[in-house]
């Protein structure tokens, strides 16, 4: 089987040659001061054999979230998050620095740059992201802003690309529409699935643009800046086959 199914915010569930893999996992309705627009349906994830943490901010590394899964399930986190993880109820951890590899069954994850700074709010860890190698390859940013050596991540056949947050503004270290469409046009992303807009929403501000807009200004900035790549808008749930390595659709 080859799919992904979004399930909010940078939780995706990716599905290849039998490995289900889950990134960020934040599966709580309120978040702090964040209520999540959609309730998150749990069955939908199903057997989950490894999760992909990529930094140590609350929005993607929750650990109530991870508490709610099978703590025999690995976690592949960035070198310095093994005490968080822990504190999570997490037996297993794998902690990679960029260019380390793991395997699961028929899948290859290895651990790639990222440009996103700390703060008050990201735990002890730098960030990463992943590429997933199968039968399809697939980039997961986590959180980053653009950085020239995209190209080295290059091609892909579908990319999992930021494009907004959680308000009326997004901070630096982060892709905006724009950046996550030359993004995608530097790795050469033949697919590229938005995420991490639309899910959770400040509940002291009123619904905005913001909850909706981010996603369809990238698939108008990849029309100019990456032509070749088809955007696809997933719904929160929604699931989408993964093409085939090296498939021109």
């Amino acid at each position: 089987m080859r799919q992904l199914t979004w399930i909010g915010h940078s939780t995706v569930l990716v599905d290849l040659d039998g490995v289900r893999l889950l990134t960020d996992p934040l599966l709580r309705n309120r978040v702090a001061h964040l209520r999540r627009l959609e309730p998150v349906d749990l069955e939908v994830l199903g057997r989950v054999d490894a999760v992909l943490v990529s930094h140590g901010h609350y929005d993607h590394l929750d650990i109530p979230s991870l508490r709610r899964l099978d703590p025999a399930v690995p976690v592949v986190a960035p070198r310095g998050l093994a005490p968080a993880l822990r504190r999570a109820g997490r037996e297993r951890i794998v902690e990679v620095d960029e260019g380390e590899e793991i395997r699961f069954g028929d899948v290859i994850v290895r651990a790639t740059p990222a440009h996103h700074p700390g703060g008050p709010q990201l735990r002890k860890g730098t960030a990463v992201g992943f590429a997933i190698s199968g039968s399809s390859s697939v980039y997961f940013a986590g959180d980053t802003d653009l950085f020239d050596d995209m190209v080295e991540l290059g091609p892909v056949d579908l990319a999992l690309v930021p494009v907004w947050g959680w308000g009326s503004s997004i901070g630096p270290g982060h892709l905006d529409p724009h950046r996550a469409a030359q993004a995608v046009s530097l790795m050469r992303a033949r697919v590229a699935v938005p995420i991490h807009w639309g899910t959770y929403s400040p509940v002291y501000q009123p619904a905005g643009t913001f909850l909706t807009e981010p996603p369809l200004e990238f698939r108008r900035e990849a029309a100019e800046l990456a032509p070749e790549t088809r955007v696809e808008v997933l719904a929160i749930g929604q699931t989408l086959e993964l093409p085939l390595a090296g498939a021109t659709s």
